[in-house]
């Protein structure tokens, strides 16, 4: 039973994907991607969001640590999170098939408001994990995905099943890792809000112990929980998503590394250019251009 939902799964992403791409969709939660050979580790930020394999397999790094993703597994990532991730397994034949769904916080707390039982949260929790998907939660996603047939139905419709899926999420295997974002008081709930504050101001400078007071912790206790959460410490949090920015930055804007550095809160180009060497491999300028020729 589950093969065959998976096989639908699969034809509905072929129908509406874009070969060698990670593309939007109509509905804007959802993204599809198809690629046809194994891919290059890319730097992003995942925010909170389903990612689900139906054909091939991917990698995504945290801090170190390797999350491999299968056929019929998904990944719950419950808060942003600056990861790596690239195909592993891909044919010309036999694409990689992925989507990746936007989980909304809010809906995580109405329905929790609405009684969707699930055990309280106890100690903080790592925010992605990789679970077996379960066949009423790969049906549900299977309908969102074929609402891109009809797209007429997509605006009555995608929000109830988006609002399933994430029903689904909370009461499964990881219902408790995505319940800590969104349960007030509980200690995963507070680095959240940390994390969103480093985020809109990655490029401000970083008092620990301001930001600790900000969310109702002490020092010592945001930093136990922030590394429970996120596999590293505030400092080298900033420090990823300050370079992934520069890193977009020159791609986007065509900025020189000193413009970029400065922008994303580097007082020392020189300091911004080995700390961008030791994430991305390559000086600045070097690494820039390869992408860019990669691309063209």
């Amino acid at each position: 039973m589950k093969k065959q939902a998976l096989a639908e799964l699969v034809s509905a992403i072929q129908r509406h994907s874009t070969m060698d791409k990670s593309v939007g969709t109509s509905i804007h939660e959802l993204h599809l991607s198809c690629f046809s050979a194994p891919t290059d580790l890319t730097s992003l930020v995942y925010e909170p969001c389903l990612c689900i394999i139906a054909q091939g397999s991917k990698e995504v790094l945290l801090a170190g640590d390797s999350y491999r993703l299968d056929a019929a597994q998904f990944l719950l990532v419950s808060v942003d999170l600056p990861v790596d991730a690239r195909v592993l397994e891909a044919t010309k034949s036999n694409p990689y098939l992925g989507l990746r769904i936007s989980l909304d916080p809010k809906v995580v707390g109405e329905l929790l408001a609405d009684g969707t039982d699930v055990a309280s949260p106890g100690a903080s929790e790592r925010g992605i994990a990789v679970t077996p998907i379960e066949p009423r939660l790969l049906d549900a996603v299977t309908r969102l995905v074929n609402l891109l047939d009809t797209p007429q139905d997509i605006r009555p419709l995608a929000p109830l099943v988006l609002r399933e899926i994430t029903h689904r999420v909370l009461t499964g295997p990881q219902g408790l890792r995505l319940r800590q974002i969104a349960l007030a008081g509980a200690p995963g709930y507070r680095i959240a809000r940390a994390i969103r504050w480093l985020k809109d101001h990655f490029a401000d400078p970083l008092r620990i112990e301001s930001l600790a007071e900000q969310v109702g912790l002490s020092t010592s206790s945001f930093h136990l929980h922030f590394k429970n959460v996120t596999a590293m410490t505030p400092l080298q949090y900033q420090k990823r998503m300050r370079l992934q920015e520069a890193r977009s930055l020159m791609l986007g804007e065509n900025l020189d590394a000193a413009e970029a550095a400065f922008r994303v809160g580097y007082e020392s180009p020189s300091q911004f250019s080995r700390e961008y060497r030791r994430m991305f491999g390559a000086p600045p300028r070097q690494d820039v251009d390869a992408v860019l020729s990669a691309t063209s």
